[in-house]
């Protein structure tokens, strides 16, 4: 039997991250079972666990039904193609509601009925999450711990908050023990974006906001900062540079290639800078799978593929209060 949080020598602590897997049935059900498959001790998740939209799947009649999936329309006549229509929709990351003609219509034409029914199809799948978190985890000693990131509504999000999980653990906003040597403190929020997204802050914000989820560490602890904006200029921030006044953000170009730039936050590289945490989670740009040290910290990316299918992420032993090995995964 493998016990939970063991203290001192061996392997320690053995915890497998993964982030931004933005609604992705078939993503989120490989995260759970890394803990099996990788001998994980904690599964963290580092954000963005919402999808973005919802794919009406629309009845024509006779059985027949259609949906626009990446801009092409789609066509399927029986109940067995329209459940793999639905799976086919759910593994790359959105949601799908299946509607007659003149209900498309309707609620295509009532933008408040649009976001309700995505509020309530996202947190629908959220909780089915924590529920199959709950049953595959059962009885194995694995904890899942999850926050949101900046593409998450944070009224979805309060789903996570429960009194009656016991492998599944919220951690938004709040410092929890990974094991009996370690706490780990979660940051949702990210520097601004282009995008816009739910969740962003300006950095003097989100300064603030670090700091107070930050005092919370005792000072006899080893803390592991799990935010979803790298740190700025890491290497785990490398990403094209955009120009924010277009619409949509165009590509910046120079000599017929793309300006890359580090588009992490400043604010949380100073606080690693000034708290020194052991270990750094972070995600938010997908396409830059890294690791770096900022001083004593050890800062990791592990990416996001999450639209194919492949769960990328980072299994990192910790003992006492040290890294003492990480590698970074996909499959």
């Amino acid at each position: 039997m493998r016990f939970f949080g063991r203290k001192g020598g061996g392997r320690g602590t053995r915890i497998f991250y993964a982030t931004d897997v933005h609604g992705s049935e078939r993503t989120w059900r490989k995260f759970l079972n890394a803990g099996r498959f990788y001998d994980a001790d904690a599964l963290v998740m580092g954000g963005d666990v919402m999808g973005k939209l919802v794919i009406p799947i629309i009845r024509e009649g006779d059985g027949r039904h259609r949906a626009t999936i990446h801009g092409r329309v789609e066509h399927v006549e029986t109940s067995a193609e329209v459940d793999a229509m639905r799976q086919t929709i759910g593994d790359l990351g959105f949601y799908h509601t299946t509607v007659d003609e003149d209900e498309y219509l309707a609620i295509r034409d009532d933008p408040a009925a649009v976001e309700r029914l995505f509020v309530e199809l996202a947190t629908e799948r959220l909780v089915r999450w924590i529920e199959l978190a709950e049953t595959k985890l059962a009885g194995t000693g694995v904890r899942c711990y999850a926050t949101g990131g900046n593409d998450d509504l944070t009224e979805v999000m309060a789903a996570m908050d429960r009194a009656d999980t016991v492998s599944f653990v919220a951690c938004e906003d709040r410092a929890v023990a990974i094991d009996d040597r370690h706490i780990m403190v979660s940051m949702p929020y990210v520097n601004p974006t282009p995008w816009q997204t739910p969740r962003e802050a300006a950095e003097p914000e989100l300064a603030e906001r670090i700091d107070r989820v930050a005092a919370d560490l005792p000072g006899e602890t080893h803390a592991i900062f799990n935010f979803h904006a790298p740190p700025r200029d890491s290497t785990l921030d490398t990403c094209a540079q955009l120009d924010w006044t277009t619409d949509p953000p165009a590509q910046i170009v120079s000599s017929g290639q793309p300006v890359m730039y580090g588009a992490g936050s400043e604010a949380v590289r100073a606080a690693i800078e000034r708290y020194q945490p052991m270990l750094g989670l972070h995600g938010h740009i997908h396409e830059s799978q890294a690791a770096a040290r900022l001083g004593r910290t050890l800062c990791v990316n592990p990416g996001s593929e999450y639209g194919e299918g492949i769960l990328r992420g980072c299994l990192i032993n910790v003992v006492d209060g040290q890294v003492k090995s990480y590698q970074m995964t996909a499959g």
